[in-house]
This record gives structure tokens, sequence and C-alpha cells, in this order.
């Protein structure tokens, strides 16, 4: 089973001590983190801790499985190239309750870093570095569905932007290295032309890029022993990726760099269809083990 970066919500950071495993070539970026932490609960809306990963091996189908992601993952070595720039588009899907009474959480996004460095192989290397941005789609206990846009580089806490975003708008998304160890972050809401653009120097190792739909973990503090798990999956759209690309060409998708997403038992949470006719795009259909590919 794959175990991946989780998302920590902004409460849990607000009042809980937070180990964060990262490795020398991440000092950079903890001084940034020691300024952002020092920022109001309402700028951490979520944080990807790296933790160790672990692989049951490739399924029959060749994908591979996860207990929180669902989606495409292409490893240096697979691709014999480094990540140094990633982007798509994709519609935010609708969030409804899954299970009544219950709150329920997704995001969706694309990164570089923090996968499979041989997802064809069974994951036996890692990458445990992570900058990406996406969309988040929540719902509440009582049903009321809420979203928003965000951009992270571990190990600091996500940044929530300070924009509309609403389901079916259609957004696009880059992440790029423009100079060494600086990275461009770039998110525009087709739909309603809200966007931001952020330059943050980050020490990634760029083994691994990903386009996700994950279900994000949450933490209940406030009290000893802190207790976490995933965040309920809601249903979801379809997200509609295309135009993805990893280093300014066609991302190249094959089934064989699939993540399907499962529970403890083996459940089917997400499963990500085949990529389209141009190898660029795919949807992901929630509480599903089968889910027809776009057409292009």
């Amino acid at each position: 089973m794959l175990q991946r970066p989780r998302k920590l919500s902004a409460s849990a950071i607000a009042s809980a001590t937070v180990m964060l495993c990262v490795g020398a070539s991440a000092s950079g970026a903890l001084s940034t983190a020691s300024s952002v932490a020092s920022q109001s609960a309402s700028n951490l809306a979520e944080y990807h801790p790296p933790i160790s990963l672990a692989v049951d091996g490739v399924r029959a189908d060749a994908s591979a499985q996860s207990n929180n992601w669902a989606g495409y993952d292409e490893g240096l070595l697979d691709t014999g190239a480094l990540a140094q720039s990633i982007s798509a588009q994709w519609t935010i899907p609708t969030a409804t309750e899954h299970t009544a009474g219950q709150s329920e959480a997704s995001a969706t996004w694309i990164g570089i870093g923090g996968g499979c460095v041989n997802i064809t192989s069974g994951c036996s290397v890692t990458d445990e570095t992570l900058v990406q941005a996406g969309t988040e789609q929540d719902v509440s206990s009582s049903g009321v569905a809420s979203y928003s846009a965000w951009w992270e580089i571990l190990p600091v806490p996500a940044i929530t932007a300070s924009i509309t975003v609403a389901p079916g708008d259609r957004v696009s998304v880059s992440i790029a290295s423009s100079l060494p160890e600086v990275w461009g972050i770039t998110f525009k809401d087709l739909t309603n032309g809200h966007g931001f653009t952020e330059t943050v120097p980050y020490p990634s190792t760029m083994d691994s890029a990903e386009w996700i739909e994950e279900a994000p973990v949450e933490i209940a503090a406030g009290s000893a022993p802190i207790s976490a798990g995933e965040a309920a999956l809601p249903n979801l759209t379809a997200d509609n990726f295309d135009l993805a690309k990893l280093n300014g060409h066609g991302a190249g998708l094959k089934p064989a760099y699939e993540i399907q997403m499962v529970n403890s038992t083996g459940g089917v949470l997400a499963s990500p269809s085949a990529p389209d006719s141009d190898a660029d795009g795919f949807d992901v259909c929630t509480y599903s083990s089968n889910c027809s590919a776009p057409s292009s």
C-alpha cells in the first residue's frame, strides 16, 4: 500500500505540536516555515508532512494503490527525466456528501515531488520533497460544501489563496523551476479570471511529478494522544484533467502510472480513468472501480 504525504487541518496546526520530518537539503525551507508558523491559523489551511512509503506490489493492471491518492505519478526512474515543470487544467468538481452527518474533504492538485520515483517497478524509491498547488472541495457534517485554492512547499503548511473559486470552474495550474531551487507557482481560474502567482525558494529533488485527487488527513488535536486519520471522501463529479504537461511537453500518461485510492480493507474510494487519446488527460471517479476516459 502506498502511504502518501497528507494534509493536516488548520485547527490542528494551531493547537498541536507537529513533528517535521525533513532532510538536510530542506534546511532552507525551515526558516520560511518558522515565519509562516507565526501567521494566524486561517492562513494555514493544510499541510503534507513527508512520511515513509511502503508498497504491497503493483496490481495486475499495473496501477498502484494508495489510501489517500488517486491519479497519475511519473518518476525519474520511469521517465528518465527530472521534473523541472508541471502543468494541467481541470474542472473543480462538485462535492456532495457521501454519508449524511459526517464531514468529508478532498483536494485536487498537481505537484513535483512526494511520489514514487519508480512506480512501474513497485515504488521502492520515493521522493520526500513536494511543491504543489490545487483546489480543495469539502463538505461539512451538515452537508454544506466549500471550495478554495491553495499552494504548498514542504515542510511549510499550505497557504490558502484569497481568491474565489466555485464548482464547475475550469482552472489552469503550473509549477516551474525558473532558477536553481526557485519555483514559480501560477494558478488561474479560467472561468472567473481570478488567480495568483507565487515565487518561492525550495530545494526539490525533482524526482517525481503527480496529477492527483486526494483524501486529506484530519487531526483531532487538543488532547493527548493526538489522533489522525484520512478524511472521509465526498462524492465528486469528474475533474476532467487535461493538457497535462511535464517539462513543457505532453505528459505521456500511461496506465502503468495510475494510482487507485482504496481504504484499509481494499474497498475502492477513487479510481483514475485510462489516459485520454492524446495521453495528457484523465478523469477520477469516486467510489467506483470503473472510470471512463475522456475522449481528448
